[in-house]
């Protein structure tokens, strides 16, 4: 059993900052890539950015040069710093990361319960 908790969710005004976390605990033999979706009222849940174990990452065009992901391999913990937040980045933030249970398992994807972050004045 895996579990993903995400944090650091919450109200901000347009232009602030917030610092999401998100930590895999449980059954990890190693982690691939991790990753960050959202999804807002009334919309498709769409990629936010994702980071590779060697530490690759693409990011939504739309929150490019705002937002940076980056990992901690030691903590299996994986961040998203967002920058200059704009009332259209309101959603609910979720955390996946692409999991490898044990030895001889194939990686499966897994999924945090999200974290909402509301931009508005």
């Amino acid at each position: 059993q895996v579990q993903l908790v995400e944090s650091g969710g919450g109200l901000v005004q347009p232009g602030g900052s917030l610092r999401l976390s998100c930590a895999a605990s449980g059954s990890i033999f190693s982690i691939n890539a991790m990753g960050w979706y959202r999804q807002a009222p009334g919309k498709e849940r769409e990629l936010v950015a994702r980071i590779t174990s060697a530490g690759s990452t693409n990011y939504a065009d739309s929150v490019k040069d705002r937002f940076t992901i980056s990992r901690d391999n030691a903590k299996n913990t994986v961040y998203l710093q967002m920058n200059s937040l704009k009332p259209e980045d309101t959603a609910v933030y979720y955390c996946n990361a692409d999991i490898q249970h044990s030895r001889y398992a194939v990686y499966r994807r897994d999924w945090g319960k999200g974290t909402l972050v509301t931009v508005s004045s």
